[in-house]
């Protein structure tokens, strides 16, 4: 199981941040390695990465998302993975965005980078590319979608605890893993969901 706990302080106000974060498609302009990101209806994501020369896709489902404060997914397709976003304001034109993940390896090259820590120098790379982006781009953040996810009966399966979860390394432990569907395997040991 590996995890990523990063934050930066960006000098925008929070509307302008969270907005330009909830327009996904635009994350190939400050993420490394990806590709393409989809935005297939309000909840769900379709991406495309490149990780150790490898091109991988997946699909993502936002779970909680509350404007100007939190956007939580995790996978439903691939690797299993979960995080939140988190978004609070350090001054009338400042921001705080802090990103917690957990993932688990695909394969060795991912395993190996992970020791080494590639994946949390990317995150904090993108992160630092993202300041970089809203705070030169005049019209970044002008626009984003201001919808609630995980109310009125929609699924919320991220728990106010969630941060916490993700950061302790419980959120995809055995046992509490999301629900992929039927044969989801975990490339870790090779557990299957029946």
């Amino acid at each position: 199981m590996a995890s990523i706990d990063a934050s930066i302080e960006v000098e925008v106000p929070l509307s302008r941040a969270y907005n330009q974060w909830t327009q996904f498609e635009s994350f190939p302009l400050f993420m490394e390695g990806v590709r393409e990101v989809r935005q297939v209806d309000d909840t769900h994501l379709h991406w495309v990465v490149e990780v150790g020369g490898r091109v991988k896709e997946w699909d993502a489902e936002i779970v909680s998302q509350e404007p100007d404060h939190r956007v939580a997914w995790h996978s439903t397709g691939g690797t299993p993975e979960a995080g939140v976003v988190t978004f609070e304001p350090v001054g009338p034109d400042a921001t705080r965005i802090d990103v917690v993940m957990e993932y688990l390896t695909d394969g060795p090259l991912e395993a190996a980078g992970e020791v080494l820590g590639f994946a949390g120098r990317r995150v904090r790379g993108d992160l630092e590319r993202f300041k970089e982006y809203i705070e030169t781009h005049r019209d970044a953040g002008e626009q984003g979608w201001r919808g609630r996810v995980g109310e009125s009966g929609a699924p919320d399966v991220v728990t106010p605890d969630d941060a916490e979860q993700l950061r302790s390394g419980t959120a995809l432990s055995p046992g509490n893993e999301p629900d992929l569907g039927p044969g989801t395997a975990f490339p870790d040991d090779g557990r299957s969901r029946a």
